[in-house]
């Protein structure tokens, strides 16, 4: 049995390039070094290379993953491999101060970015527990985040933040459907830096409150196949190509995924898409190509994820190459 250690490189003249290197002991691929030195240099047409994380292992309801969220060695040591891949930030999955845990997982998170020369963001998952208080709950929390987190007295750091032209990136993963996203953006708009607040998926009737929006694991109108054959090509290439055509001025926040496979998360649906020994993640690094380019080049591409491990769509430990 060997591992092969994959080295991933967007260039601006060239698809991924993925070169293999041999190594001893299992059947996993390293990625490494997706990124060339200069790709986030000014001037690059690149796009800024994030990744989602998920703050919450360690506690009860989640699987043994074998580290704690909350752990700070854990946390260096995840920055410093991220950094070793290009990527220029965590966007982390977070749910206000009422989920303590992620909570404190993600300020510890922003204190080492600090540190580290790294970045952070928010990927806020909308309070739909009480639907009649719905938005007053997410003005409530994004509140919070911009007092501990975001304005100019945050408790951690700010200058490890995520921002796009100065202003701080907030990715919503949306839940109940019932939020008042006019009365959200006029709260937000009274901070002293209003966020780019960016929606998962495109919706024409949010346009107006949202500065961008982003893809997600999905297989699409295709929908899920039970031998996991659908891997969200259409989809990809379908929120690509409206994004370019329909809306060239909002931030567009591309992903790639290595695959998916929910069977080891309590909530499974028994959902699937084939890994391919690794060509869903190299086919979803470079889809955006078709229609971006360096006279219109995409703002960010988001590995989704680093360590969603009861999901299946984990690079931290790489990526399996059937080999």
């Amino acid at each position: 049995m060997h591992c092969i250690t994959t080295r991933l490189r967007l260039i601006a003249t060239a698809a991924v390039t993925v070169i293999m290197l041999l190594s001893a002991g299992c059947h996993r691929t390293d990625v490494r070094s997706a990124l060339p030195a200069n790709s986030f240099m000014a001037g690059s047409t690149e796009p800024t290379m994030l990744a989602a994380y998920l703050p919450w292992f360690g506690q009860p309801g989640h699987i043994n993953v074998g580290y704690s969220s909350q752990d700070r060695v854990v946390i260096e040591k995840q920055i410093d491999q991220a950094k070793q891949l290009g990527l220029t930030a965590f966007v982390v999955n977070w749910y206000g101060a009422r989920h303590s845990f992620e909570d404190k997982a993600y300020a510890l998170m922003q204190q080492v970015a600090a540190e580290k020369n790294f970045k952070v963001a928010i990927m806020y998952d909308e309070d739909d527990s009480d639907p009649s208080a719905e938005t007053d709950d997410i003005i409530n929390d994004l509140q919070y985040a911009y007092e501990h987190y975001i304005g100019p007295h945050a408790v951690v750091p700010q200058e490890a933040y995520l921002t796009y032209n100065d202003r701080p990136m907030i990715l919503i993963f949306p839940k109940g459907g019932r939020v008042d996203w006019n009365r959200v953006r006029q709260a937000v708009n009274g901070w002293q830096n209003p966020p780019a607040l960016i929606y998962k998926d495109i919706h024409p009737d949010l346009a107006n409150f949202f500065d961008g929006f982003y893809a997600w694991v999905s297989p699409g109108r295709i929908g899920w196949q039970h031998d996991g054959s659908n891997w969200g090509q259409q989809y990809l290439d379908n929120f690509y190509k409206t994004m370019a055509a329909q809306y060239p001025n909002k931030i567009a926040v591309g992903a790639a995924w290595p695959g998916f496979n929910d069977s080891k998360a309590s909530w499974t649906q028994n959902r699937k898409m084939d890994a391919r020994c690794g060509r869903t993640f190299v086919d979803t690094m470079r889809m955006f190509r078709r229609y971006y380019d360096q006279d219109h080049p995409l703002h960010f591409l988001m590995i989704e994820t680093w360590n969603d491990y009861e999901e299946g769509t984990a690079i931290e430990k790489g990526v399996d190459n059937c080999k």
